[in-house]
């Protein structure tokens, strides 16, 4: 067995700990039912009554990339949403009364984006913690999430990705893929995953290319590793950021998309949590 093939070795880098906290002006936050946008580094999450009801980071596809990436949405549908909704800040209610997307299946994707985003938006070490009282997010009304909640979904996630591989290098580093074992085989997944790895692209920048979430992108990469089918970088440097290489294009925004702006009314929705759950 070659160099290439051989078992691999867990390199001499220190693992994240698994119980690093979230945010804590995240739950006093929410103990207050304060609606805004709370701002950090690497991404921002918007309350309403104390309930998360978006996130986004730079890490992270957007709910517009989970939709149109994968053909679900036509980048046309998506556009013509954003046009005639987006400053009313209802683009989801357009998306479901047009017809372009049921209800559950809007639910079910925006949960996804938003507990992505917010897993990288409350990474530790992610710089100052701001809040903007009383803005919110043009996405509208869809699906309010309890503060707790994200909170142990986010824990829960760190604590899978070191359970799997702990060594967070790969997380940032170019995906470098590696020569497979005689008999070693790969999930579909996996395989269009490899596909991507150039030793360019980052996982980021993979899971943009794909239209796929950039946790699950994590977790894969991280089961490539332990397999030895990715090489295993040493720690990057402190304040390195996951790259962009590599995304596809987002379908272009008027200049107000950009700007948080005043959510006074967020409502309750419905929630597919078992369905989402299924999908994780």
């Amino acid at each position: 067995m070659n160099a290439d093939t051989a078992a691999p070795v867990a390199p001499h880098v220190s693992p994240i700990p698994s119980a690093s906290p979230v945010s804590p002006m995240l739950l006093r936050l929410a103990d207050e039912r304060a609606t805004g946008a709370l701002l950090r580094d690497h991404g921002t999450l918007y309350l309403a009554e104390g309930r998360v009801v978006h996130a986004e980071s730079p890490a992270a596809p957007g709910i517009d990339i989970l939709l149109t990436a994968g053909g679900r949405l036509p980048h046309e549908g998506w556009q013509r949403a954003i046009d005639e909704a987006g400053a009313r800040r209802e683009v989801g209610r357009y998306l479901v009364d047009s017809g372009r997307i049921g209800g559950g299946e809007l639910e079910i994707c925006h949960l996804g984006a938003l507990y992505d985003a917010a897993f990288f938006a409350l990474a530790p070490g992610s710089g100052p913690t701001r809040f903007r009282y009383g803005v919110g997010h043009w996405i509208g009304r869809v699906r309010p999430v309890p503060a707790a909640a994200v909170e142990r979904e986010t824990l829960r996630r760190r604590e899978l990705l070191d359970q799997v591989w702990p060594y967070p290098a790969v997380d940032t580093a170019p995906v470098v893929p590696r020569a497979p074992a005689p008999g070693q085989s790969v999930t579909r997944r996996q395989r269009a995953l490899l596909e991507l790895a150039d030793g360019v692209r980052t996982p980021a920048a993979i899971a943009w290319a794909l239209g796929r979430p950039a946790f699950h992108t994590l977790l894969e990469v991280r089961r490539l590793a332990a397999a030895g089918l990715i090489g295993t970088p040493p720690d990057p440097p402190p304040g390195a950021r996951p790259g962009r290489a590599g995304r596809p294009a987002r379908p272009v925004l008027p200049a107000w998309i950009a700007e948080v702006s005043a959510d006074p009314d967020i409502a309750l929705l419905r929630r597919l949590r078992d369905a989402l759950e299924a999908n994780l």
